[in-house]
């Protein structure tokens, strides 16, 4: 036992009791003896954690132990809720990548819960800002957050991981305070926070609606960029973490010395208990420490050669070790080769699935995180880990499948057991209801679920994640009500954001009291859930989208917190048609197999002598022709899904039998005329989602009947 007599810990002694401790595990472990402390930084001389008592007085330890990289020490009496940090010490040569400097106050990368929020300060830069290359000397404890020691020993009463399967699961995209802050049936003090997510108010109405997991953005500790809260803005998204252990603090109504940490597994377990998976929004490919003139908040003091990639040449090697490799556009790429990068990464997986019970992750910008020498690797270290690790190859893995540089576009080509998101859906179906598609034959493989990106290396139609709108771009409402961004209010001359929206505002840019385009704006939208829930693959919604949620035609509101970014839940200004829409689609898909299938169509019978368990139907009642597939100026597609039986066997191997389905989808502006097909197998069917006024749900139709459909409309008929 050694003892450090500077910065007392214990005021009612003269010394602190620093035992040697261990290297493992990293972070701050407590016990009711001791509190371990264990931080990787293999090049710096001098590590100290510095405890924060309740006034705020920091008292310095110093780490006396190193051992492969890692300084530790244990600390015995440290009270579970201390905020602590660390100051490392070290060479000063930013032009070798080494920028040590311990007046600056560090978040433990391994901390599980931080409190406190980042100030506006030069002194949160390890560098004079008139003076990039000399060490600033001000100490940044007082602006920057801390992390908190937790014990968190909630009881989660014999849970069990819902394990539902991709193709019945129906991911609803939403913001943890966004979804709350205007609820009214929400309690005002839960409004923004994980409590509040986890009351009856939000779980029920998902699960009324249908959803079978939410995809939350990102919940790690996250940070505004200095330049957003120069303009007066925050980031509300979320896109900038600054640990990946630790909840965010803003989003809990209970506190954030550890509170936090049970807050958040309330609200999981609560949502776990409406039948309901949790998906976290993850982004590993960046940190909020930017650029090399970013601040220096964590992982810059403790290891900047390690954490973030460099420009290298042709071997690999560091060319210029003071600058960094972006592929992220925020000025820095975790360098997820690195052994500790790498092992972090995997920890904090393991830890949100083992200790916070979460079901799965979605990846932001992957393809940054596959570099291997910076080349995008399908066979990179992080996939390989995570597809081999016995816990996280089980939970749900999304890939956002590129990055911001041209090589790393890569839908299609994520290695199972991943799913992508699939942008080309977006695409297509923007384009089909915009009236901007060239005939339907792309249309009709993403309708089936992308076979061209996913049947070649043996991944099912759950492998694409089907979207029309997500946080980044037009809501469902404005997609149809604008065909410019309006992003005045970020504060960057309206130069952010994506100008491709592919977006149709029906007649008038924005707003409108003209009850005609109202009225196909509704349609439009209904049109687009209509195709979204009854596609191929697993869709996902928008939150709010289904209640007509608009963001007054802004397209990048990542750094507005306010109401332009949450949910209105006031019923005057709801497309509540919209809503019972898309809770009828869901429903159909739902009931029935034969709308969420497991096996590729075939285009033949599942059994001799049946129906195609697809077909393709033109206009005039017959199957589409190669003439027709190649015919441009087709914009109506009409899809026979048998249901007798289906290809897909039951859990015992049994066969399966389900209704048939004719589906109608018309993108013509103007009415045309379509004949459901002769046939032997379905003679007669009722018509269950409509967009068409003059062909309501109930209506009958029978084999070789012709139907005329309003323009922008669409229809499913069910066998009877």
């Amino acid at each position: 036992m050694r003892t450090v007599t500077p910065g007392m810990w214990d005021h009612e002694h003269e010394t602190t009791d620093v035992w040697p401790g261990r290297n493992w595990p990293l972070g701050s472990s407590w016990t009711p003896e001791a509190t371990n402390f264990a931080v990787y930084a293999p090049q710096a001389t001098r590590v100290w954690v510095c405890l924060f008592d309740d006034d705020g007085v920091e008292h310095r330890v110093e780490l006396l132990e190193q051992s492969l990289g890692v300084w530790h020490s244990a600390i015995p009496a440290v009270p579970v809720g201390t905020a602590y940090g660390y100051r490392a010490d070290g060479p000063w040569l930013p032009s070798e990548g080494l920028r040590f400097n311990a007046a600056k106050l560090l978040l433990d990368p391994y901390g599980q819960a931080v409190c406190g929020q980042l100030a506006s300060h030069p002194a949160v830069f390890g560098y004079l800002t008139d003076a990039p290359t000399q060490r600033s000397e001000l100490d940044s404890a007082p602006y920057v957050p801390r992390s908190v020691v937790v014990h968190d020993s909630f009881d989660w009463g014999g849970e069990v991981p819902l394990r539902r399967r991709w193709r019945d699961t129906v991911i609803y995209e939403l913001h943890v305070k966004g979804m709350t802050a205007l609820h009214d049936r929400v309690p005002e003090e839960l409004r923004g926070t994980y409590a509040g997510l986890a009351t009856p108010a939000v779980t029920d109405y998902l699960r009324d609606l249908g959803i079978t997991a939410v995809e939350l953005l990102p919940v790690h500790q996250f940070v505004s960029e200095p330049a957003l809260a120069a303009r007066g803005l925050v980031n509300y998204w979320g896109y900038n973490s600054i640990n990946f252990f630790s909840p965010h603090n803003a989003y809990s109504a209970s506190g954030d010395r550890g509170q936090q940490v049970t807050e958040f597994k309330q609200m999981v377990k609560a949502f776990h208990d409406a039948g309901l998976e949790v998906i976290l929004d993850v982004v590993y490919n960046h940190t909020a420490e930017a650029g090399p003139l970013g601040p220096t908040l964590s992982f810059r003091g403790l290891d900047d050669l390690g954490y973030y990639q460099r420009v290298v040449d042709a071997d690999g090697r560091p060319q210029r070790p003071d600058t960094y490799w972006d592929v992220t556009g925020c000025g820095n790429t975790v360098d997820a080769t690195h052994t500790q990068s790498l092992r972090m990464i995997l920890d904090s997986l393991r830890y949100w699935v083992n200790e916070m019970h979460v079901d799965g992750f979605r990846f932001d910008l992957m393809s940054a995180l596959t570099r291997t020498n910076q080349t995008v690797d399908m066979g990179s270290h992080l996939l390989t880990a995570i597809g081999q690790d016995p816990v996280l190859r089980h939970v749900k893995l999304i890939a956002e499948p590129w990055d911001t540089s041209m090589d790393g576009y890569r839908v299609g080509e994520f290695p199972p057991p991943w799913v992508e998101w699939n942008d080309q859906f977006r695409d297509t179906m923007r384009d089909f209801w915009g009236g901007q598609s060239r005939g339907i034959r792309t249309v009709a493989t993403r309708l089936a679920g992308s076979s061209d990106l996913y049947a070649d290396d043996g991944r099912s139609p759950y492998a694409s994640v089907n979207f029309v709108t997500a946080h980044d771009g037009f809501t469902l409402r404005d997609l149809v009500s604008y065909e410019r961004k309006h992003n005045e209010a970020n504060g960057e001359h309206n130069a952010d954001g994506s100008d491709n929206n592919r977006s149709w505002n029906c007649g008038v840019e924005g707003e409108t009291d003209d009850q005609r385009v109202v009225a196909l704006r509704r349609r439009q939208a209904r049109n687009l859930m209509t195709t979204l829930c009854l596609s191929a693959g697993v869709p996902m919604l928008t939150a709010g989208d289904e209640r007509g949620r608009t963001q007054r035609g802004n397209n990048n509101p990542y750094g507005q917190d306010n109401e332009t970014s949450w949910i209105d839940w006031r019923p005057d200004d709801a497309w509540l048609d919209v809503y019972e829409h898309t809770k009828t689609a869901l429903r159909l898909r739902r009931e029935h197999p034969a709308l969420r299938q497991r096996h590729w169509f075939e285009g033949r019978p599942a059994i001799r002598g049946g129906a195609k368990d697809l077909a393709w139907l033109h206009p005039q009642g017959r199957e589409m022709s190669t003439e027709d597939w190649y015919d441009e100026s087709i914009r109506v597609v009409g899809m026979f899904v048998s249901g007798n039986p289906l290809r897909s066997p039951g859990p015992r191997g049994e066969q399966l039998h389900d209704k048939s389905f004719v589906v109608w989808l018309n993108s013509e502006p103007e009415p045309v005329e379509v004949t459901f097909p002769e046939n032997q197998w379905v003679q007669e069917g009722e018509i269950v989602l409509s967009t068409d006024t003059d062909n309501p749900p109930g209506t009958l139709v029978t084999a070789g009947q012709t139907v005329r459909l309003q323009g922008c409309s669409g229809v499913v008929v069910r066998q009877t």
